[in-house]
């Protein structure tokens, strides 16, 4: 039986509301609307809430300390030192300060820490367990390990092996850099598009843009995004990631208060307390139950402190910096409809910004902090259906209503409450109305944790949600001239350099030339999703019809389908099929061959299936028999789908792993072009995905010692990921260190 959520109360309640429903859809205020929500609350709606967050426990427990300290134990006799680290590291967040429970998880962590080679990190939790009181009879054994520690760190000073602890550091001008526009880029405004980036210069493919760090993010818990060590361990990213800074790491700092929050060292820990979670941690369990975009809103408000707040609003309505925000592409004036916001609006020569204004004399007006121009964003109120309008409204009202019972709510918050009704909850609501516009996934890539494959299997997992304020800024295309990638928890033991977050780095994925709108995807990209499912997404999320360059030419040739639809095959001669309404034919009329769409379907998925079967095995290191499945599979794949056919490239790739992992690097390059093939069909020349199979084949050709074939790859897998890639990222130091090894041979021959 489904459990029944908060959304379904809220739903439920808004059912009952009857004729007062017409009164709230009028409503087109923010302040209003979070009003009358307020007047809606009843001591059953905060019961109904209590009983929903108690499924989402944050105290500290004895209890649950103790269960996963064994839990480490055990991992730790089957050597596997990374689920002990982590079993560990949650029996810490669960322990209270000062007990000797606390001292033993912090203890243990450390002999887990040193088996993985991370001594500094073992020094530290040796202290901490010191510290905590760790038990006198045992400190013998502490002792013994600090010794170990020390002469390890010392060994590696004197061969100058680079330590896996170390971190890149930010120098003080690559921070002023952030969240600034560099010349040659200037920001625009016109009604039809909003606020929009152009390119004054011209820029080539690859060159970085402009860097802009996340004002607010919120880590993303568990619920489908949970991975297994190389044990079959379960962690979710919130048991990997410093809630603070998103630093990975496996020796967190726990919040004093709650058994939730987590840090990578005393100073995130200290800094989140300061700037929201000494508000945020009496009500974890209701921030969790109410979901990410709810806490994001809140965590923003608080963020910004009152002043901040009440000088946003002030230029807001004293008719200055109302400039919509351009996330929304072609159709940020037009769909917001609310009369006061179009009266407030000042023509182009009022706001003393033309065509050609340059970007740093519109950032120095627009700009006074961050917070501003996240503030400025449109929440399209009455975009947003009466019934979710009052979900957003009753549940801010009901977070805001937890913060005053639990006598959470900031003291300089407090007055404003009495003074001018409930600024914090209507600027938490504003937040999340724009939120649904205006939030970006922060993206890190994983590596499966299994040290007996040759090729380890990556994949994308989304780990915060954030709001950036200059990203905001680029309008959307199905085609985008602009990539982003995300550096994480870049900080170091000197705050002064810290960048304590996120931050998002824009470059160029192709050419652009000076006068060029920049534009990135905001998720509906031309080579993944047919035209009319980009058309009906982007209107559904973010109000607007497309009008990019891919959109049009698709539209005006009714081409409505990827080009992946027509790599099926005519079974019995081998050309393309073409579909109709209920069936798939051959293209060629004198075949006859046809087969029900429905069949077709269920063949396809008969394939993935048996693919799917496959990755089991090969995580599993059966490696016979995850060979034989995906022969097979491939052999029923053969007779339907043509080589470009995304999941002929799939099973290449699986196929192409076996190889690898026994050692075949021949058979292994042999697959791993066949799926390149499909990658490059799907995905594009200049696809990111493209870049990371030629990564892989140099990978395998450098392991088989074929030279000559790696260094033909090399240099287009290095351009590709640079399009794309921070230039620190780990595929492209590793390409690097392969070519220079390459070059090396080759001379020495």
């Amino acid at each position: 039986m489904t459990k029944y959520n908060w959304k379904q109360h809220v739903e439920q309640k808004w059912t009952q509301l009857g004729n007062v429903k017409k009164e709230f859809s009028l409503l087109s205020e923010i302040e209003t609307i979070f009003n009358f929500a307020q007047t809606q609350i009843q001591q059953e709606d905060l019961k109904t809430l209590c009983r929903i967050s108690e499924r989402y426990p944050v105290k500290k427990s004895v209890e649950y300390a103790t269960k996963f300290k064994d839990q480490g134990n055990l991992s730790f006799k089957n050597n596997d030192y990374t689920s002990a680290a982590l079993y560990y590291s949650k029996g810490v967040c669960h322990a209270r300060k000062n007990t000797e429970q606390l001292s033993l998880c912090y203890a243990n962590r450390s002999a887990a820490l040193f088996h993985l080679g991370l001594y500094n990190k073992c020094l530290e939790d040796i202290q901490r367990a010191f510290d905590e009181g760790y038990p006198s009879h045992l400190q013998r054994k502490l002792l013994d390990r600090r010794k170990k520690c020390v002469d390890q760190l010392k060994e590696q000073k004197q061969s100058k092996v680079p330590s896996s602890e170390h971190q890149a550091q930010q120098t003080a001008d690559e921070k002023d850099a952030i969240s600034c526009l560099p010349a040659g880029i200037s920001v625009q405004f016109s009604p039809e598009k909003g606020r929009h980036l152009l390119a004054t210069d011209k820029k080539s493919a690859g060159e970085v843009l402009f860097k802009d760090k996340a004002f607010c993010f919120v880590l993303i818990p568990g619920d489908g995004h949970h991975t297994k060590t190389s044990k079959g361990d379960i962690f979710g990213t919130e048991h990997r990631y410093c809630h603070h800074c998103l630093c990975q790491t496996l020796s967190i700092v726990p919040c004093v208060g709650c058994s939730y929050a987590q840090y990578c060292g005393q100073w995130c820990a200290a800094e989140a307390w300061r700037q929201y979670h000494s508000w945020e941690c009496p009500i974890g369990s209701e921030l969790l139950a109410l979901g990410v975009l709810a806490h994001l809103a809140l965590r923003m408000a608080l963020k910004a402190e009152l002043k901040v707040v009440q000088r946003a609003r002030g230029c807001h309505f004293r008719k200055v910096n109302v400039l919509p925000g351009a996330a929304l592409a072609n159709s940020d004036v037009k769909n917001e409809q609310s009369g006061s916001l179009e009266e407030n609006l000042y023509s182009l020569s009022e706001l003393n910004i033309e065509q050609s204004s340059s970007s740093s004399d519109y950032l120095n007006c627009y700009y006074g902090t961050p917070y501003l121009g996240i503030y400025s964003l449109l929440p399209h109120v009455l975009n947003h259906s009466p019934s979710l309008r009052f979900l957003l409204a009753f549940t801010m009202a009901m977070l805001c209503e937890r913060l005053k019972e639990v006598e959470s709510l900031p003291e300089i918050w407090q007055c404003c409450e009495q003074e001018s009704g409930s600024m914090l909850g209507s600027t938490a609501l504003r937040h999340m109305m724009q939120l649904r516009c205006n939030a970006q996934a922060v993206t890190a890539i994983r590596v499966k944790e299994n040290t007996r494959l040759a090729v380890q299997s990556t994949w994308e997992v989304r780990i915060a949600t954030a709001v950036f304020p200059l990203l905001s800024l680029l309008n959307h295309s199905c085609c985008p001239n602009t990539s982003i990638s995300f550096s994480l928890g870049l900080n170091s033991d000197v705050p002064a350099f810290s960048a304590s977050g996120v931050t998002v780095t824009i470059r160029t994925s192709k050419d652009v030339s000076a006068g060029d709108e920049l534009l990135h995807c905001y998720g509906p990209h031309c080579r993944r999703l047919d035209v009319m499912e980009r058309q009906r997404l982007l209107f559904e999320q973010y109000f607007f019809h497309c009008y990019c360059k891919a959109c049009e030419t698709e539209l005006a040739a009714g081409n409505w389908k990827l080009a992946s639809a027509s790599y099926l095959k005519c079974e019995k001669c081998g050309n393309s099929l073409q579909e109709s309404t209920h069936m798939h034919m051959c293209s060629l009329p004198f075949c006859g061959y046809q087969i029900s769409n429905v069949e077709l379907q269920r063949r396809i998925q008969k394939i993935q299936s048996h693919l799917d079967q496959a990755f089991e095995l090969l995580e599993n290191y059966k490696l016979d028999r995850a060979l034989n499945v995906l022969k097979g599979a491939t052999t029923q794949a053969d007779c339907i789908l043509m080589k470009m056919h995304p999941v002929q490239g799939k099973l290449a790739d699986a196929t192409a792993r076996v190889y690898a992992t026994i050692g075949d690097w021949k058979e292994a390059a042999s697959h791993l072009k066949h799926s390149i093939t499909a990658v490059r069909s799907q995905y594009g020349e200049d696809s990111v995905e493209l870049g990371q199979q030629l990564f892989k084949l140099t990978q395998v050709y450098f392991n088989g010692r074929d030279r000559q074939s790696a260094l033909s790859v090399i240099s287009r897998a290095q351009h590709l990921l640079s399009l794309h890639c921070d230039l620190h990222s780990e595929e492209l130091q590793e390409l690097q260190q392969i070519e220079a090894c390459l070059h090396a041979a080759v001379s020495a021959l």
